[in-house]
């Protein structure tokens, strides 16, 4: 999933105007050509929560479970961004943080227990930037990012004869490299315009599957095809995105903004995997036939006092995968988001904030046939609970 939601004031936009917003330090993971409207040195942080409610409900499945499957949680995250003016012109930033991420736990008894019982993907990243204002009307940025991914995987394993559930599972973590690069015009004093280019970044998971509870024979034959240490490589790749956004200040008290957006989410479908065992190598690129995706942003900002300014936003993110091709997995469908936050000014130094996002991923309806998973199954439904609740806290300090 591409997460906009950081412990940020943006949050409660939504993300909309991201790339054309420049109001404080987290503009340097959004889009450096931004840190140059930073008249000060900045530094912006805070606490995010996140809580997932994943309810499946199976129309037709062929290994019932104790339940449908409930694979929601909460997850604790954070973001961190600073901004320092070498002149008026130039600045340097570093943020960190996380974009891009997915964790499911459905437990050991659900009826898609062969496709999967545990998922997690988490990265972190930290990005160095720099902003140079060219001119009056013109700035531009760059950047590269460090990333650190972790992969869980855990999928429970038909044993035949009705023997209890065996179990594979696979933990490896990787680090990836990319860039980033922006640009910021200002049409006029009240209207900017901002352009972001994240690239890609591959990562690759080395490790050893461990099993438990596998029958003699599927232990063999588990032991032919990766070899007795049991090696797997999958390559996976966090998507290429384009953001381009527009920030106007209506007035003293009103700003509207938006975003369009675009996912390289076929690439990231594409899974590459390497087997090696004693009869040699075989690699292969699971495609899970993603597409890529676009997105759509819309906010407003009030300033209702003096102190005070309200945000709201909406957001809309269509489905990187069609029902015939989504597996639990990775359950992703049409997202919705609805924002709000308030921000409130101590001082000339100081702002604390907190913003709500809700997050609607649809009904998410996945149609497996169990003909052509026969140790699988059959797995039919969709989600009667899919959603996501991000809060935030976030602090400015300007020094």
């Amino acid at each position: 999933l591409w997460l906009y939601e950081q412990a940020a004031p943006d949050m409660g936009l939504a993300a909309a105007g991201r790339a054309a917003l420049a109001q404080d330090a987290s503009t340097a993971a959004s889009n450096p050509a931004g840190m140059t409207l930073l008249e000060r040195d900045q530094v912006e942080g805070g606490l995010l929560g996140i809580f997932v409610t994943a309810k499946f409900d199976s129309d037709s499945t062929t290994y019932d479970g104790g339940d449908g499957g409930d694979a929601g949680s909460f997850v604790p995250a954070g973001s961190f961004s600073y901004v320092h003016g070498l002149s008026d012109d130039l600045k340097l930033g570093v943020t960190m943080g996380s974009n891009f991420g997915l964790g499911l736990d459905y437990g050991s008894q659900w009826s898609g227990r062969y496709y999967v019982q545990e998922g997690e993907i988490v990265v972190m990243g930290v990005n160095p930037n720099i902003g140079y204002r060219v001119n009056d009307w013109l700035s531009v940025g760059a950047g590269f990012s460090i990333l650190y991914g972790e992969l869980n995987q855990k999928v429970a394993v038909n044993n035949p004869l009705n023997n209890p559930d065996g179990q594979l599972k696979l933990d490896a973590d990787d680090l990836g490299y990319g860039y980033n690069l922006g640009v910021l015009v200002e049409p006029s004093p009240k209207t900017r315009l901002g352009l972001t280019y994240r690239s890609k970044i591959d990562l690759e998971f080395d490790d050893a599957v461990s099993a438990r509870n596998l029958s003699p024979a599927l232990s063999a034959i588990i032991d032919l095809a990766l070899g007795s240490n049991r090696k797997v490589d999958m390559e996976l790749t966090v998507p290429q995105a384009v953001m381009f956004s527009i920030f106007h200040q209506l007035n003293d008290q009103w700003a509207i903004m938006g975003n369009i957006g675009w996912q390289d989410q076929s690439d990231f479908g594409k899974t590459g995997i390497s087997l090696a065992s004693s009869a040699g190598s075989n690699s292969v690129t699971a495609d899970r036939n993603f597409h890529d995706t676009w997105h759509y942003a819309f906010g407003t900002q009030y300033r209702f006092a003096p102190q005070w300014l309200l945000s709201a936003g909406v957001a809309y993110d269509d489905s990187p995968v069609d029902d015939e091709d989504r597996t639990p997995d990775m359950p992703l469908d049409r997202q919705i988001r609805y924002a709000t936050g308030l921000q409130y000014d101590l001082s000339e130094d100081v702002t604390v904030g907190a913003a709500y996002t809700f997050l609607d991923t649809g009904d998410a309806k996945i149609e497996i046939d169990g003909a052509d998973y026969p140790l699988r199954g059959e797995l039919v439904g969709d989600y009667s609970s899919n959603y996501v609740n991000f809060f935030n806290v976030n602090v400015i300090y300007r020094f």
